[in-house]
């Protein structure tokens, strides 16, 4: 078994670099704006790529590890989709243009991974040392459902006040405009301290950059929870939820102007995070089969997509 799981380490490692580098280095290497048919066929591509891992893991290791990453990916991908209202908002009101959005996301996940990684390593460390860790999870899981149900997603980001923004323009200077797609120039400082000599600016898409990945930081405290519900196996939250990141660029930019028509979709979450919440909380009195679970997951997030079409929000003139 160790070996297999060594395997499966390196295969998923090499498949997650080959397809990065495939990504930026090759398709992506200058900046351009991603067009509807872009980007819905690479998210059939990753979709695809993460079933047939799914598949590679059925093999190795059996029907029950296949069903929890399964279960987890569909989590984080439904999740993902909260992520994407944020980026909206954040690529609004910095007024990013769109061939520059790419740049940011694609440098934003590779940081997702680093942090995400830490937080399931340190996860499953606790996890497995002190039980009643499981019990905290399920609480954070059903306050965050419960919060996330009243939250109001059209509600704007305060660039000017925003605590991250603030701490950072005080350690470095940030240009007053975009420099095509770099995130760090070295121009002249027009500060008399510096004598006119030429100092490193950070540019507002590294502004962005940095609150993209505060946002991942913030909904990694809800999402890997929730996926330790389903599995404990480290190897199957992490690679669920790296699948999960990878298609969610593309994700991005596809759902990106009509993903307000989904204004049921919170709802939906709200009810998944409860749920799997409430599983962590009963867990040593009942446990929830993992079939269950994929099942009220899948149908909760189909229903609420459905629905949100179907009965559409009404927009009044005030709006």
């Amino acid at each position: 078994m160790e070996q297999t799981a060594i395997w499966l380490w390196s295969g998923f490692g090499i498949l997650i670099v080959s397809m990065l580098t495939l990504d930026l280095g090759i398709f992506n290497r200058r900046a351009h704006e991603p067009t509807f048919k872009e980007a819905a066929i690479w998210s059939a591509v990753w979709v695809s790529l993460a079933l047939g891992f799914n598949a590679v893991i059925y093999y190795f290791m059996g029907a029950q590890p296949a069903v929890e990453f399964l279960t987890g990916y569909l989590i984080e991908k439904a999740l993902s989709v909260d992520n994407i209202f944020v980026f909206v908002m954040l690529f609004s009101v910095f007024a990013v243009p769109i061939k520059f959005q790419h740049r940011v996301l694609f440098w934003g996940i590779i940081g997702a991974f680093l942090m995400r990684g830490i937080m399931i390593a340190l996860g499953a460390y606790l996890i497995e040392q002190f039980h009643w860790v499981i019990y905290l999870f399920g609480a954070i899981l059903v306050f965050t459902g419960a919060k996330m149900a009243l939250q109001n997603h059209n509600s704007t980001i305060d660039t000017k006040n925003n605590l991250i923004v603030r701490w950072f323009r005080k350690f470095m200077p940030v240009t007053d405009t975009y420099r095509e797609d770099k995130f760090f120039v070295k121009e002249k400082s027009l500060r008399a301290e510096d004598a006119g000599q030429a100092v490193w600016f950070a540019t507002p898409l590294f502004l962005v950059l940095l609150l993209v990945e505060a946002t991942d930081l913030i909904f990694a405290v809800d999402s890997i929870p929730a996926i330790f519900a389903v599995t404990r196996d480290p190897f199957l939250v992490f690679s669920s939820n790296v699948f999960a990141i990878l298609g969610l660029r593309s994700m991005y930019f596809m759902l990106a102007g009509i993903v307000h028509r989904f204004h049921l979709l919170k709802f939906g979450l709200a009810f998944i995070l409860v749920f799997v919440g409430a599983k962590m909380l009963f867990i040593d009195i009942y446990k929830i089969p993992v079939l269950l679970s994929l099942a009220v997951i899948a149908v909760t997030v189909a229903a609420s997509v459905v629905l949100s079409l179907a009965f559409p929000k009404q927009r009044d003139g005030s709006h």
